[in-house]
């Protein structure tokens, strides 16, 4: 058991009911990414405020002895390992491993983050069963919200409908939520499928992931509702970006981390405190993703290039938000060719996040 707390808000990280937080709301899913749909998804089971729990919240309290109704915590519940991972016995990378999903949850006002243990015995639970020992006995669940595309139990064979059933019978009413699709400027609801990424595309994490893939940053931001970000410590690199006058920091990223398209990017870069009080401070630059060809790199690795800083970055955490992808990475036939093209890479990003800056100003 995890508690994670900031500005008085507490998430429970829980894989096990000692210690949870009851009554919940509970929002089901796999929740990768936290994206557009996934935020409507959860929207249901959030208090009025979208923040505090009656732990941190005395009027809260107050306002509970004087209606006489118990307090529900707005619990999301999701699956750890993903139930991919569990299936093809392969390791997954995530748009949001746990500590982003923490963070983003938290900032939408959850209080409570339950990860149920994906394996064999609660893969082979059916739907009834699923109900009655997860969400009724264990969770003591008050309401549910769920996607429309939502299945669950043994081999999936329970559907959102069957969900909603099933929990009348214990008087737990279920909000079915429609798929949102992206337009082009905003979500809207939809009952069908689409896989084409840039017309009335569903908003789901595989074509956020397929849209990184593609190096398509502008999209993936707009289906997740906010910049795709590496969060990494700095470690020692082989520094051979100082030798031609473009220090780097190489970021060292969550191993479970979904890494988009090789290439360069424009980026915008949060150096994190440890302490929640102090504001990060931002600065922008370029990245890039790959394998350093032109100096015979053998793995690969996550180095940004901060504009107009000096300083050691070493053990310091980063938060890189991807702005725009800028061009595939490409050997050179020398190190002053790298370097020529280092310079064009850092005016085009200059333009585009300074642009960018003025738009949102």
């Amino acid at each position: 058991m995890l508690n994670l707390s900031k500005n008085g808000c507490s998430v429970w990280v829980a894989s096990s009911s000692v210690g949870l937080l009851t009554p919940t709301a509970v929002a089901l899913g796999k929740f990768d990414g936290v994206h557009l749909g996934h935020q409507r998804v959860i929207q249901p089971v959030l208090h009025a405020d979208g923040q505090l729990s009656v732990a941190s919240s005395p009027q809260s309290k107050e306002n509970q002895q004087l209606t006489n109704k118990e307090y529900t915590y707005s619990t999301v519940v999701t699956f750890d390992p993903h139930p991919q991972e569990f299936f093809t016995g392969q390791p997954r990378t995530l748009l949001t491993p746990l500590d982003e999903k923490v963070q983003q949850l938290r900032s939408l006002g959850v209080e409570q983050l339950v990860l149920l243990p994906f394996d064999k015995e609660l893969s082979a639970l059916t739907p009834e069963k699923f109900v009655e020992k997860i969400l009724v006995q264990q969770l003591r669940c008050q309401r549910i919200s769920i996607g429309q595309d939502f299945c669950f139990g043994e081999k999936r064979s329970g559907t959102a409908k069957d969900l909603q059933l099933i929990a009348a019978k214990h008087n737990i009413p279920v909000t079915i939520v429609p798929l949102q699709t992206y337009t082009g400027d905003s979500p809207t609801q939809s009952s069908c499928i689409s896989t084409t990424p840039t017309q009335d595309a569903r908003i789901s994490t595989s074509l956020i992931r397929q849209t990184l893939e593609q190096g398509d940053i502008e999209n993936a931001n707009r289906l997740l509702g906010r910049p795709y970000t590496l969060l990494g410590v700095v470690v020692q690199g082989q520094q051979l970006g100082r030798t031609i006058g473009f220090p780097t920091a190489n970021l060292q990223l969550p191993k479970e981390k979904f890494v988009p398209r090789q290439g360069v990017y424009a980026v915008r870069v949060f150096t994190l405190s440890e302490t929640s009080n102090v504001a990060p401070s931002e600065t922008l630059g370029v990245m890039n993703i790959g394998n350093r060809p032109t100096v015979n790199g053998t793995y690969s690795s996550a180095e940004v290039h901060l504009f107009d800083w000096s300083g050691n970055l070493y053990g310091k955490k980063l938060a890189v938000e991807l702005v725009k992808f800028l061009r595939p990475e490409q050997k050179f036939a020398s190190l002053e060719a790298l370097k020529t093209q280092i310079q064009l890479d850092c005016v085009a990003a200059k333009e585009i996040l300074n642009a960018k800056a003025q738009t949102q100003s």
